[in-house]
């Protein structure tokens, strides 16, 4: 089983995968091709997705039952100890929830002060 997910990508692209594999969702892709079949078209994806993102996700013969590639994603498949696990950037600049807020909260002025 081959799942090959495309955002942002041109329709062309989206047609010709439309000629191997069939689109259950809008970008989203399905089918079973050789493998061989399914290098040549991993290929053209990376080589026509223009400004977009492409994931590649089919079933090999592993511990997991299966493996991904991806193509321009800030997430990275990354293997640990036999295991493909993703990595995900770290986004330590937005990050706001591990700043305590201080005072009251808009509940317990509610409480305290009455509904206005």
């Amino acid at each position: 089983m081959t799942v090959i997910v495309l955002t942002n990508c041109p329709p062309g692209l989206r047609g010709f995968l439309t000629r191997w594999l069939l689109e259950i969702s809008a970008g989203v892709f399905i089918g079973n091709p050789s493998s061989r079949i399914r290098d040549v078209l991993w290929d053209e994806v990376q080589q026509y997705a223009g400004q977009g993102r492409a994931l590649l996700a089919h079933t090999t013969n592993n511990e997991q039952g299966f493996t991904f590639r991806t193509h321009d994603h800030s997430w990275h498949p990354t293997d640990h100890e036999g295991l493909t696990l993703i990595q995900r950037p770290n986004d330590s600049k937005g990050s706001t929830s591990s700043a305590k807020k201080t005072g009251w909260s808009a509940a317990s002025k509610r409480r305290r002060f009455g509904k206005r």
